[in-house]
């Protein structure tokens, strides 16, 4: 189990840990370790928050790094899956051809003027965010990526080859389980801590983090079955991107309630 929380850290993340061997033993429990990696986002995100308000740092300059701080410390990983499936959806070509687009390295328009529009609603978003409101930031990172392991042993795949397949096929049986079992046990804790912990528009911010990953998870399937015919790694990393878009406007709306 260390072994694949190591795993799991270096594939989802850039940060350094010590190799270990690469099999399908290690490799069938990385999805239950993949929140992990959004664990350590929140951790980032709070010590940058803690420390740009010991700083007096301005709120444009907290946000343009908290925008930052995912795609630093995952490597850009999931939005390159963003940009890949908006050039591939948007392209309104078949399935095969859409699928064809997805492996393509080149970056199409749409996929650069999504990706700015992305950064900027995420910018202005996160300068919106007050100190009360980050312990649901911190955990909404958590949240999708437990959504996001999940739909990955869950959901029909595209195609047979690929890295989320293998991921997929490499899982063992109680992988699922275990997931189910972490969502339930993340939704039980976030909104305790909101019924407990009133700033920050408490127990309405958790119900709405909650819901807006949920809204998020079941939109991801109606396009990967539509537009796609499964879900692919790519796809997956266009989730993720959107379910924390959503859940930190939802914080955001919250907040304002």
């Amino acid at each position: 189990m260390f072994r694949a929380m190591i795993m799991a850290i270096s594939t989802y993340s850039c940060i350094p840990v010590p190799a270990v061997e690469w099999d399908e033993k290690h490799m069938r429990y990385v999805l239950c370790w993949f929140p992990v990696v959004g664990a350590l986002i929140g951790g980032v995100q709070w010590i940058w928050f803690w420390a740009s308000g010991q700083k007096g740092a301005g709120a444009l300059l907290k946000a343009a790094v908290c925008t930052a701080i995912p795609v630093l410390v995952t490597g850009g990983i999931h939005m390159d899956g963003f940009l890949d499936t908006v050039d591939a959806k948007r392209s309104c070509r078949p399935v095969e051809e859409r699928l064809r687009i997805l492996k393509d390295p080149h970056t199409g328009a749409f996929a650069l003027l999504y990706g700015i529009l992305y950064l900027m609603l995420a910018m202005g978003l996160y300068s919106e965010l007050t100190d009360q409101q980050l312990p649901y930031l911190a955990a909404g990172y958590v949240y999708s990526r437990i959504l996001s392991a999940l739909s990955v042993v869950t959901l029909r795949k595209a195609k047979p080859d690929g890295m989320l397949a293998d991921t997929a096929r490499a899982s063992g049986r109680p992988v699922k389980w275990i997931l189910w079992a972490e969502l339930f046990c993340f939704a039980i804790c976030l909104l305790a801590f909101g019924f407990f912990h009133r700033a920050g528009g408490g127990l309405l911010t958790a119900a709405c983090c909650l819901c807006a990953g949920i809204a998020c998870f079941f939109y991801y399937r109606h396009v990967a079955y539509r537009w796609f015919g499964g879900v692919t790694g790519d796809l997956a990393g266009y989730f993720l991107q959107l379910c924390e878009l959503w859940m930190l406007a939802a914080i955001i709306l919250a907040g304002k309630i």
